[in-house]
């Protein structure tokens, strides 16, 4: 059973940092995409950046990028959302996702679809205050 865990999220003033965390056990790291998503209150789930097994390809929303970095440490066997710039429109519910690469390659999704993604963490609360 695949389990995600995602951390590091709080509360910030704008202009701040915040970096998060995301893990995952019974699922082959090194062979997995990975993708950051979020949720404000009353909106749907937007993609916000993913990252390629090899970590070779990143991709990014429009409104977070130069802001927000993504990158993975298959040592560690963790995924990182380096978070700058806050801005009070970033606050939302941040999720982690995972994909094997085999079904994550299959080209009728784009890299930031939920579609793409079978596996889930919790989500962790990021609020930015003016």
């Amino acid at each position: 059973q695949v389990q995600v865990v995602e951390s590091g999220g709080g509360l910030v003033q704008a202009g701040g940092s915040l970096r998060l965390s995301c893990t995952a056990s019974g699922l082959a790291f090194d062979d997995s995409a990975w993708g950051w998503f979020r949720q404000a209150p009353g909106k749907g789930r937007e993609g916000v950046s993913c990252i390629t097994w090899s970590g070779s390809s990143t991709f990014y929303t429009d409104s977070v990028k130069g802001r927000f970095t993504i990158s993975r440490d298959n040592a560690k066997t963790t995924v990182y959302l380096l978070m700058n710039d806050l801005k009070p429109e970033d606050t939302a519910m941040y999720y982690c996702a995972a994909e094997r690469s085999d079904w994550w390659r299959q080209p009728s999704l784009g890299p930031l679809s939920q579609g793409k993604y079978g596996y889930w963490g919790q989500g962790t609360q990021v609020t930015v205050s003016s």
